[in-house]
């Protein structure tokens, strides 16, 4: 199984979203994590209302802290927002890293275009061929994942 870490800061939405859509449409392939530096105390009741609306199921689990986190082995870690992308803690094993920034989603429509970005993005994340992807090569394989991504 591919362990994948969403980071972002303090707004708890965007990265319960990736991680929730990615568990979803993963089907067992991968396991999704999401946390943050300064997690907000509640996940937003929006994201998880427009997570229903799309048949994406919510496990119910508070927003985590990255603390500690930074010591468990992953494969990949995405940021999700560009301050995190900036401050984001070193992991062992070298994992793949990108970045998939968007502003702070701050209304029902912007949380929806939100979901609708991230969706895309797990789609074409889940076309990778990613068991080719070497282990260890760290920055040529991250140029080569996130390049791939943009293209949502």
């Amino acid at each position: 199984m591919i362990r994948l870490v969403f980071l972002c800061t303090g707004i708890s939405a965007r990265r319960q979203m990736a991680e929730a859509i990615l568990n979803h449409k993963g089907r067992g392939r991968f396991r999704a994590e999401s946390a943050g530096s300064q997690p907000a105390a509640c996940v937003n009741p929006l994201a998880i209302e427009t997570l229903k609306e799309h048949g994406i199921p919510w496990d119910g689990h508070s927003p985590r802290r990255v603390d500690g986190l930074e010591r468990e082995s992953c494969d990949f870690v995405i940021t999700v927002c560009d301050r995190a992308k900036e401050s984001c803690p070193v992991f062992p094993g070298k994992p793949i890293l990108a970045h998939w920034g968007q502003s702070d989603p701050t209304d029902r429509r912007a949380l929806r275009d939100a979901f609708l970005l991230l969706s895309r993005r797990i789609d074409l994340l889940l076309a990778l061929p990613i068991e080719k992807l070497e282990r260890g090569a760290g920055a040529r394989d991250s140029h080569r994942l996130e390049d791939a991504l943009k293209a949502s």
